[in-house]
C-alpha cells in the first residue's frame, strides 16, 4: 500500500523531475524542424502533437512523433522502476505534466494522449490493452479520434481499479482529467457537430 508520505522523499522527487524533463521533449517540434518543415506550431491547431504533425502531409513524421511522445512516458516509468513503485507513479505524472506544460515552450505543450498511453504501457500493459480496445472500437464505429481517446481515458481508472491497482487508478484519474481539460476545444466541436472525423479531408 502506497502512503502519501512515500512521495516526500528525495529519490521520488528526483524521479518526478526526471519524468518532467523527459516528458517535456517536444518530438513533434524537433522532428518537423529537422525535416525542414519549419515550426509545426505555425500550422493547423498550433499543437506539437502527432495529429498536427500529420497536417504537414508527412505520415512518417507523425508516426515518429506519436512513438516518441509515447515512449518518453514509458522510459520515465521504467527508469523509476529501479527506485520504487511510488517513484514509477511520480515519474509517470512528471512525464505527462512535462508533455502538457513544457517549460521550454512557455508551458504550452500537447494534449497528452500519446504520453498517457506511454505511461500506461510502463505501469500496466494489461490496462493498455483495454484502452486500445476501447479506442479502436469507438474510432472504427464513430470515426472520431478525439471521442475515442476521451472515452478510453475515462475508462482507464476503472480498468485499473478492477485490476486491483488503486494507486495507478488514482494517478490515471488525474491524468484523465487533465487530458479532458486539454481537449476542451474538441469537446465543444463534438457537441456542435463540427469535429473532424478520421479520414475526413478539408
Amino acid at each position: 500500500m502506497i502512503a502519501a508520505a512515500d512521495f516526500a522523499t528525495p529519490a521520488v522527487a528526483a524521479c518526478l523531475a526526471l519524468g518532467y524533463a523527459l516528458g517535456s521533449i517536444p518530438f513533434g517540434l524537433i522532428l518537423t524542424k529537422f525535416a525542414g518543415l519549419g515550426d509545426v506550431r505555425a500550422i493547423g491547431s498550433g499543437n506539437i502533437g502527432a495529429t498536427n504533425v500529420l497536417r504537414t502531409g508527412r505520415k512518417g513524421l507523425a508516426a515518429a512523433t506519436l512513438l516518441g511522445d509515447a515512449l518518453k512516458g514509458t522510459a520515465a516509468v521504467l527508469i523509476a522502476a529501479q527506485v520504487s513503485e511510488t517513484a514509477m507513479l511520480a515519474a509517470g505524472l512528471g512525464a505527462f505534466l512535462g508533455h502538457l506544460f513544457p517549460v521550454w515552450l512557455g508551458f504550452r505543450g500537447g494534449k497528452g494522449v500519446a504520453t498517457f498511453i506511454g505511461v500506461l504501457l510502463g505501469l500496466s500493459p494489461l490496462a493498455l490493452l483495454a484502452f486500445a480496445g476501447i479506442w479502436l472500437g469507438l474510432a472504427f464505429a464513430l470515426r472520431y479520434s478525439s471521442l475515442a481517446a476521451l472515452a478510453a481515458s475515462a475508462a482507464t481508472p476503472l480498468v485499473l481499479w478492477a485490476l486491483g491497482r488503486p494507486a495507478e487508478a488514482l494517478l490515471f484519474l488525474l491524468l484523465g482529467l487533465l487530458l479532458w481539460w486539454k481537449h476542451a476545444p474538441n469537446i465543444r466541436r463534438l457537441m456542435d457537430g463540427s469535429e473532424g472525423r478520421i479520414g475526413q479531408k478539408g
